[in-house]
């Protein structure tokens, strides 16, 4: 068998967000899509910005490749459509294919960034600091897309992250379309509202998705188009449309509009891990709860995202003391 398959990548998403996108290896020539060049005002790193995108190391929507390239495979307002980022020197290419072509395009430098300020951050711990001048190229992405966000976390909810990234990764493969345009292969774009809905229910079984979370999803994508309508709200109002729909709480709301919005404060509560990881690294409290970390995160009120994500980066996180949570497959019942 050696030699008939490519090598399998090693994991490289960590919590903070990064992906690692590698340099140096030459693409085959792509059938030419549409093409637009942004320029940021500042230090940009595609894999730190857009990390939080990628939904696990076997994700159909998001492919980073040895040639330095990042691909998106997107259900835009406009249809499906296929974003290959290109960094460049002090510029970004965007190549985009398919119905949702110019609607990817238009949205591009705020997937990069460009609405986010990263000059309002002022660390006050030392940890903060030093991670912010090492990561100089972090930004806060904003997809403009709120079921894209939504329906992945909605998988994660009270699961392992090897769960809900299988189950995003079967569904999405058995149930989307072939991401348009030259995409890496398998790449697919999630299914529109209209597909959820008809995804039989021994599919979400076989997808390990237990009824509590497929109901959760029925009944968001019932109600797709005044969700979406949440992007052009303030993140708290966003927040609380999303959380109209039962089974959608802070906790989800939190992770969707840190992606759909860019929203810079929009902290995490309701996490397993989270409130620990802040409290171990700005106090030496490993046991902290949701209550100790938000009041260490006051200082930072306004971008109290970024401070997360920033302590994420930092790699302070405390030993482990208990095995891992165990790994379950309702769909084996």
């Amino acid at each position: 068998m050696a030699g008939r398959f490519a090598p399998r990548p090693t994991r490289t998403t960590v919590r903070g967000g990064h992906v690692a996108v590698p340099a140096g290896v030459p693409r085959q020539a792509a059938a030419p899509g549409k093409v637009r060049t942004v320029v940021p005002d500042g230090p940009l790193d595609l894999g730190l910005v857009l990390g939080p995108l990628k939904r696990g190391p076997g994700d159909p929507t998001f492919r980073a490749m040895p040639d330095g390239s990042v691909w998106r495979a997107c259900r835009t307002p406009a249809g499906a459509g296929t974003l290959r980022l290109t960094g460049r020197g002090d510029e970004v290419r965007g190549e985009a294919w398919g119905p949702g072509a110019d609607w990817l395009l238009e949205q591009l430098p705020e997937l990069l960034g460009a609405a986010d300020e990263p000059s309002a951050f002022v660390p006050r711990h030392r940890l903060l600091a030093v991670t912010r001048h090492r990561r100089p190229g972090l930004r806060l992405t904003r997809t403009g897309l709120v079921l894209e966000s939504l329906i992945p976390s909605i998988l994660e909810q009270k699961v392992t992250t090897d769960e809900a990234y299988r189950a995003w990764r079967l569904l999405v493969r058995k149930f989307g379309e072939p991401a348009p345009g030259p995409a890496p292969g398998r790449m697919c774009v999630m299914p529109d509202a209209a597909a959820w809905r008809l995804i039989p229910s021994w599919e979400w079984h076989r997808a390990g998705v237990d009824n509590k979370r497929a109901s959760t999803i029925l009944r968001a994508v019932r109600v797709a188009a005044r969700l979406e309508e949440a992007v052009r709200m303030p993140p708290a109002q966003a927040q609380a449309r999303l959380e109209v729909v039962p089974g959608i709480g802070p906790w989800t709301s939190a992770e969707v509009v840190q992606r759909s919005h860019g929203a810079a404060d929009a902290v995490t509560v309701g996490d397993l891990h989270l409130p620990g990881i802040v409290g171990f690294a700005l106090a030496g409290d490993r046991d902290a709860d949701d209550s100790v970390m938000l009041e260490l995160l006051e200082p930072y009120a306004g971008q109290r995202h970024r401070a997360a994500r920033l302590i994420l980066l930092s790699g302070r996180v405390p030993a482990r003391r208990a095995p891992r949570m165990p790994r379950g497959d309702i769909g084996r019942l």
